[in-house]
């Protein structure tokens, strides 16, 4: 093995490392704590959980701000990853990643504000309004940063497939699962619901969770390797 290839695989191991703490950040902040404080159709529960459970409010917003770093790291190494295997893929890759990491920071703002908004000196019915426009500022934000995801999922998934460094499956469903997300998100906000909707990002949760444990097991092939 060459030191060229040594270089590659420490980057995609780190690649691995900052893409898994973004899934273990997102599963926690998003599935496990964010229904314990926010509710989308409660305003005045989700300000009685902001002032009785404050700690476990700031543990949400903790989360949410690993989420922006990971998010942001794994772009940039992922980046320094694929640059010298597809110039193009990589900055894609790169730029998409570092959008999604800024939406998602409008929803850690705006978990922040409604934190200051919980313990402020107002009246009940001001906070009660100012915490439903900040928890849908928040929902909103994850719901437009679901077109970024998709479209952080499909250059990863076009270098992954073209390059044969990795599997040429986990590139297909890297894209498959990339272009779920965008066509999730056109569906929301076009009104149209159903539990089969979710469905179309299942794809992107396998070929993220390949993707971590190849990346860390594996790296990333030498050249010369086949698919």
């Amino acid at each position: 093995m060459n030191e060229s290839q040594q270089d590659l695989l420490r980057t995609a191991r780190l690649a691995g490392v900052w893409y898994l703490l973004l899934a273990i950040t997102g599963v926690l902040g998003f599935v496990v704590y964010h229904p314990q404080v926010f509710l989308a159709d409660d305003p005045s529960k989700t300000l009685a959980n902001l002032t009785a459970s404050a700690s476990v409010a700031r543990i949400r917003l903790a989360l949410e701000l690993g989420i922006v770093v990971s998010q942001a790291l794994a772009a940039v190494w992922f980046y320094r990853l694929f640059r010298g295997i597809h110039e193009w893929g990589a900055w894609s890759l790169g730029i998409w990643g570092t959008v999604n990491s800024a939406v998602i920071m409008v929803s850690a703002i705006a978990m922040g504000a409604a934190l200051d908004v919980a313990s402020a000196s107002s009246s009940q019915e001001d906070k009660v309004v100012m915490i439903q426009l900040l928890s849908r500022l928040s929902a909103n934000a994850w719901r437009v940063g679901g077109l970024f995801f998709g479209l952080w999922l499909i250059p990863m998934g076009y270098v992954v497939m073209t390059s044969k460094r990795m599997p040429t499956w986990l590139g297909r469903v890297l894209i498959l699962g990339g272009m779920g997300y965008l066509l999730s998100t056109f569906i929301s906000y076009l009104g149209v619901g159903g539990s089969w909707t979710s469905a179309l990002t299942i794809p992107a949760t396998v070929g993220e969770f390949w993707m971590i444990g190849y990346l860390l097991i594996y790296g990333i092939r030498e050249h010369s390797e086949e698919a």
